[in-house]
């Protein structure tokens, strides 16, 4: 089987060498041609995995012509970027696609897999890789655990067993709509989260957030069609308490910088890579008004973000909000 990953940041390099180390030949698109050339040359992405050597069965390309003979593709390229990469692609016949990234569109404000759908037609087979997983611990062997959803069982199992390893361990869903919805909504809490830390506010209180920010992403999943038991899964709980704990999470990094009193510029300078939940906000936000669901937590980091607002006004006026009955959202 011939794989085409594409997109090369940390998370589609470590998926492309997760498959070509069980063999499969693996064509990798990277958009930085530095980047192409050190896995080419000496087996390293040394721009987004530095001092991690690469399967000799991956092959790294910055053409998007070479990616098209494929048996199966693996998109890594960040959401607001989908629809402009893989516009050059229209040409696929019902191509097999299984997406790793996490957010919602911000133009359309479609979930990932209507992105795709979009270009290729509804006949596609298509999955979303999701769950609680850092690249770095990945492809270091660490123990991990994901869900990959597809509306097609048949296709949502194969894909189980193309990516499942000793350490890396795949289980199956259906729920497409809650997984995507889950991966997106986790990472504008985690800027929440990291805004939290930066502002040294204590374990009690990311505690709290995490698990209101976990009522937020049901709610937004429940008003677009996704299951309720999903986001107690590893792609709802397990992704949120890991992206809003872990050192390694960039829409934390992004928060923590912000809870310093930096500016959001200077914080995304400083991680140096796409932390998706800072255009995703913008596209909750706007749901949230479209479908008339309250989101407290959402709306004020979209206001520290893109208003100018303090984040000590936004944890006090979350604070002060009016006290109600804690499952009212489901009654």
């Amino acid at each position: 089987m011939k794989i085409s990953v594409v997109g090369a940041g940390a998370w589609g390099t470590t998926i492309a060498h997760i498959l070509a180390s069980k063999g499969f030949r693996v064509i990798l698109w990277c958009y930085e041609r530095d980047v192409a050339e050190s896995i080419n040359s000496i087996r390293e992405n040394v721009r987004y995995l530095k001092g991690y050597k690469l399967s000799e069965n991956i092959e790294a390309t910055t053409e998007l012509r070479d990616v098209v003979e494929a048996d199966l593709f693996v998109n890594a390229v960040p959401v607001q970027f989908i629809r402009g990469v893989w516009e050059n692609l229209k040409g696929l016949k019902f191509p097999r696609i299984v997406n790793l990234s996490k957010g919602i569109e911000v133009k359309k404000l479609e979930l990932v897999h209507h992105i795709f759908e979009d270009i290729f037609g509804e006949e596609i087979l298509y999955a979303i890789l999701s769950g609680p997983s850092f690249a770095r611990e990945v492809i270091d062997g660490k123990p991990t655990a994901v869900t990959l959803a597809s509306k097609s069982e048949g296709f949502a199992v194969d894909m189980r067993t193309l990516f499942s390893t000793p350490f890396f361990r795949v289980y199956s869903h259906s729920d497409v709509i809650g997984v995507e919805v889950g991966g997106a909504l986790k990472n504008v809490i985690a800027i929440a989260s990291g805004i939290c830390s930066g502002l040294g506010l204590g374990h009690n209180a990311i505690a709290s957030l995490i698990t209101r920010g976990l009522v937020e992403m049901a709610k937004m999943g429940k008003v677009l069609g996704a299951e309720a038991y999903t986001f107690f899964g590893l792609s709802g709980m397990g992704d949120l308490v890991l992206t809003c704990t872990g050192d390694l999470s960039r829409n934390r990094r992004v928060g923590i910088a912000l809870g310093y009193g930096k500016g959001l510029r200077e914080a995304l300078s400083e991680i140096g890579g796409v932390a998706e939940g800072v255009e995703t906000v913008r596209a909750v936000v706007r749901l949230a008004e479209r479908f008339n669901v309250e989101m407290p937590i959402s709306s004020e980091v979209y206001k520290v973000l893109f208003e100018g607002k303090s984040p000590q006004k936004s944890i006090s006026d979350l604070m002060g909000r009016e006290a109600k009955f804690e499952f009212y959202w489901l009654k």
